[in-house]
């Protein structure tokens, strides 16, 4: 059931924001596509226990290979299914970060008009390789600068084989690197920090565990 700007007067509760922008080219295949699925479901599960997080974090996931494709518009958790992902083609990650970033301000033009309040949204990036479609570094570019602007903070996280260097040029902040295939962990850290965001003030500034430290750490930085 989609969730659409027909139910802000069911639910007009504050929202967070989050596109997951998810690489499926086909070194992707096999048991890292598999992982990625797994970790949704557990992503979805853990959401939709918070009974606050459900009504307030919203999910949108872009996939790209040789297409980019959005395999599911704004919905909250509590509504959000997880896809099954197929990995195919190649790394389209520039045209993908355009439309999410398009997709993120018409979403946030749709809180204005009905009077939601939102907090900072997320871009959450995850990809094993390099962006090779032609004009990826004006993407880049774009992102980082709408990312100075505050208009949403983005998360680049490499899997095994992502050229770390050239991820980092679509975010302000240095890229971790998943280790192994911990994707179900990292989805638990996404979780656990929307979950404290969704119960602050919009506006707070919430201090996020390091998700390269700790016994729940999933990641480094190389």
């Amino acid at each position: 059931m989609p969730f659409g700007t027909n139910s802000f007067a069911e639910n007009p509760e504050p929202r967070v924001p989050c596109v997951l922008i998810l690489d499926v080219s086909s070194s992707m295949m096999g048991q890292p596509i598999q992982e990625l699925n797994n970790g949704l479901i557990a992503y979805k599960d853990e959401l939709s226990a918070d009974s606050l997080a459900s009504k307030r974090v919203e999910v949108s996931v872009i996939t790209f290979g040789s297409e980019v494709k959005t395999v599911c518009d704004f919905t909250t958790a509590d509504y959000f299914i997880p896809p099954t992902l197929r990995a195919e083609g190649l790394t389209h990650m520039g045209q993908a970060v355009d439309q999410a970033i398009d997709a993120l301000e018409a979403r946030k033009s749709e809180y204005r008009a009905n009077g939601i309040a939102y907090y900072r949204p997320w871009m959450f990036l995850v990809s094993d390789g390099a962006p090779n479609d032609p004009n990826w570094e004006a993407a880049a570019a774009r992102a980082v600068e709408a990312e100075k602007a505050k208009a949403f903070k983005m998360f680049c996280v490499g899997v095994e084989g992502a050229d770390l260097q050239t991820l980092g040029k679509f975010s302000q902040s240095d890229p971790v690197k998943l280790d192994g295939l911990r994707f179900r962990d990292m989805f638990l850290w996404l979780s656990s920090s929307q979950q404290s965001v969704s119960r602050s003030t919009p506006g707070d500034s919430v201090p996020l565990e390091d998700p390269t430290s700790g016994p729940n750490g999933w990641a480094s930085i190389d």
